[in-house]
């Protein structure tokens, strides 16, 4: 839901990226957000992605940078989008939506985005994570 009320001028206003290709490219930026947050709990680097949710500095992260790079190669790759375009189009989505992701998992009254929610989505875990999540963010 973020990428795709994100997606107006990354996507949907962009030249460069034909109109029969706008559902799949959301969808794409979506699969690329959860790809490398996902990478990032299977690598044991919980604690990191935790740390990134509490104290993100959105513009000047890693784990947005890889974000933005996987998108733009799938743009790129999929959809013939040049270099240049492909890395504007990641960035002007991806920055915002994870910009958003962040405000939300922090929003105490928006269960579905919160990070210990958000966590266990990712693991495809289906128990409660706040009690790993609490631990974690006390450290």
């Amino acid at each position: 839901m973020l990428v795709k009320k994100n997606a107006g001028t990354a996507v949907i206003d962009n030249p460069a990226i034909p109109e029969k290709y706008h559902e799949a490219v959301i969808n794409e930026a979506s699969s690329s957000i959860i790809e490398v947050l996902k990478g990032q709990m299977e690598m044991g680097k919980i604690k990191d992605l935790i740390r990134f949710f509490q104290f993100s500095g959105i513009y000047n992260n890693y784990l947005v940078s890889n974000i933005v790079n996987k998108f733009a190669n799938k743009l790129n790759t999929f959809y013939s989008i040049e270099p240049a375009a492909a890395l504007s189009a990641s960035n002007l989505l991806i920055r915002p939506v994870m910009d958003e992701l962040v405000k939300e998992s922090k929003d105490e009254q928006n269960k579905d985005f919160g990070l210990s929610n958000l966590l266990s989505k990712l693991t495809g875990n289906q128990k409660d994570m706040s009690g790993l999540v609490n631990q974690l963010t006390v450290a």
